[in-house]
């Protein structure tokens, strides 16, 4: 639908101008899906050859993340303190990321509400498929790491990257059905809900709760859902308070960005105005412009076309739901901001200072074999199982082909991954630093050995196969 719109926008406009002439390849970039990954991996690359390169060079780009101090002060009150060290990377990781999973509570919301969750036997094969594609990657970390110290970072491959991942599908084209990618994007959705149900449970530590703030965090969120209720539409009323429950979450002693989610679920998903009254509105608005037009009214100097326009924006704006104009502009600035700054931040592993260690580690072999072997055994394995018992079917033109590729996209784990490997073994003095650097390394070898078998196995399959799925049953 929005293409369409598109489409109808770009019928009814004048001629580009040179300036947007100029601008369309930027413009076009950003449009495309595959754009959020391509950014995230040249971020990601970047962040590898700045930490690798000369020795003054990777130091000062560790201290800058690092050692950066950011605080706000009122009086005597200082924010973040104590525990909450304040430098970039803390922002990032537990301030900035919380727009990322803000906008995966969205997405949730959404998809249980309209998208694909919402019928039972759409959703079943994916939602399996997902539980697979966690259990078995946790298994195996777990069967080489148990006992150890290292076996805090289990939930480190259980995790999938979407923009990465959908990125990966885009570069390959029309070769891979509609029905793939719908598949993966309701896998991967699925994934990031129980990567949000694993961080929340498994690593919380219930020593550090703090129940006033959980009380206060939990006020806020239903002050959210209450004006929900009243018909309180108006996106900054909630971003205040949003921010609100975000501190109270982080001085709980729950992970903050588990704020972003419950924030999004209070999103409402209901207009104002109906379609047949929007329809009636805007004909009515459309004539009361065009004859103040013809009377030779201006826009700049008539009041009363400027009232029209004024009147039809906010009826556009009443047509549409809080959530889709919420995700809508958020999507962006997570894509090409948020996500690659995580990247930046994150993702600069010194490969020569942990890759001889990482080699003979069982972290490292746990995280990798995981994501590559794990993910595809799981997703695969647990779709399979589904379809055999009738539970669902593949999508059309799906064959189980396109399956086991899809199930290796799915261990391209990265944004997740290492988020997770940061709740792991961040802040565990050096040697939770040097597990740290290890896992990120592994994340990043898992992720690109994942990707690349995935590509090329989907490359193998035929562009379009409508009756592929027909024949496996």
């Amino acid at each position: 639908m929005a293409h369409q719109g598109k489409d109808y926008f770009e019928s009814v406009s004048t001629q580009p101008r040179p300036i947007d002439a100029a601008f369309a390849p930027l413009v076009n970039f950003t449009k495309n899906e595959a754009a959020g990954g391509i950014v995230l991996m040249l971020t990601t690359l970047a962040a590898l050859l700045i930490a690798n390169s000369i020795p003054e060079v990777a130091h000062a780009f560790h201290e800058f993340w690092t050692g950066t101090k950011l605080t706000l002060s009122v009086g005597s009150w200082t924010f973040p303190s104590g525990k909450h060290a304040g430098h970039l990377e803390w922002w990032v990781n537990d301030a900035l990321m919380a727009a990322f999973f803000f906008v995966i509570g969205l997405e949730l919301k959404r998809e249980f509400l309209a998208g694909e969750l919402k019928d039972p036997r759409k959703a079943a094969l994916p939602l399996i498929a997902a539980v697979g594609g966690m259990a078995l990657p946790g298994l195996i970390y777990a069967a080489l790491n148990w006992g150890g110290q290292t076996m805090r970072g289990w939930a480190i491959p259980t995790a999938t990257d979407i923009a990465f991942a959908l990125g990966v599908l885009a570069l390959l084209g029309k070769r891979i059905p509609t029905g793939l990618r719908v598949f993966l994007v309701t896998l991967a959705i699925a994934d990031d809900l129980g990567a949000l149900l694993i961080i929340a449970f498994f690593y919380t530590s219930s020593e550090h709760l703090h129940p006033v703030m959980l009380g206060l965090a939990f006020a806020a969120m239903a002050l959210m859902a209450a004006l929900n209720i009243l018909g309180v539409r108006t996106w900054w009323v909630f971003g205040i308070i949003g921010l609100a429950l975000w501190y109270f979450v982080l001085e709980s002693g729950v992970h903050p960005t588990i704020a972003g989610v419950l924030g999004a679920l209070t999103i409402p998903v209901r207009t104002r105005v109906d379609g047949d009254e929007f329809t009636r509105q805007t004909r009515r608005l459309a004539d009361e412009f065009e004859r103040d037009r013809t009377a030779g009214g201006m826009v700049l100097t008539s009041m009363a076309q400027q009232g029209v326009l004024h009147a039809m924006e906010k009826l556009t704006e009443a047509a549409q739901t809080p959530l889709q104009r919420l995700e809508k502009g958020m999507v962006p600035l997570v894509a090409f901001f948020v996500v690659p700054v995580f990247a930046l931040a994150n993702a600069g592993v010194s490969v020569g200072g942990v890759a001889g260690q990482a080699l003979r580690d069982t972290e490292a072999w746990g995280i990798v074999l995981g994501l590559v072997v794990g993910k595809t055994v799981g997703i695969t394995g647990f779709a399979l199982l589904a379809v055999k018992a009738g539970v669902c079917s593949l999508p059309e033109g799906v064959t189980w082909r396109h399956m086991i590729g899809a199930a290796l996209l799915g261990g391209i784990g990265f944004t997740m991954s290492l988020f997770i490997a940061h709740l792991a073994f961040g802040g565990s003095g050096e040697e939770g630093a040097v597990r740290l650097e290890i896992a990120k390394l592994a994340v990043l070898s898992g992720s690109a050995l994942a990707a690349v078998l995935g590509a090329a196995v989907l490359a193998t399959c035929r562009s379009n196969q409508p009756h592929a799925a027909a024949a496996h049953h």
